[in-house]
């Protein structure tokens, strides 16, 4: 069976980003501005705007994708909306102390500098 997953994410009213998937983004979008569930995360923070869409075929890629979206950062989303690949990337890479980037170049973060 072939059918469209949408994976979408919305701009709410108080600054939100949410993420989520449906295979029907027109009655998708509908359902999140006129509140029609009243126990929903967006029903709140309404009006929202859809700011990114992508169309997967595959249900199981489609919920890996979202759960992993949900998890990221604004400024992560951000660069995924705003098509900013380079700085998504660099956004993905492990920022720590012990990140390997850090042990392998013999870099030692300013603030731990003795």
């Amino acid at each position: 069976m072939f059918f469209s997953i949408h994976i979408y994410i919305l701009h709410c009213s108080d600054g939100i980003l949410y993420t989520g998937i449906t295979k029907n983004l027109e009655l998708r979008l509908q359902q999140h501005q006129t509140g029609s569930n009243k126990t929903a995360f967006t029903y709140s923070r309404r009006p929202v705007k859809l700011v990114y869409h992508e169309v997967l075929h595959d249900i199981f890629q489609a919920r890996h994708y979202e759960k992993r979206i949900k998890k990221w950062s604004a400024n992560k989303k951000w660069s995924l909306i705003n098509g900013d690949f380079d700085k998504l990337k660099l956004l993905a890479m492990c920022q720590n102390d012990s990140s390997s980037a850090f042990v392998s170049s013999g870099y030692i973060p300013i603030k731990h500098r003795k």
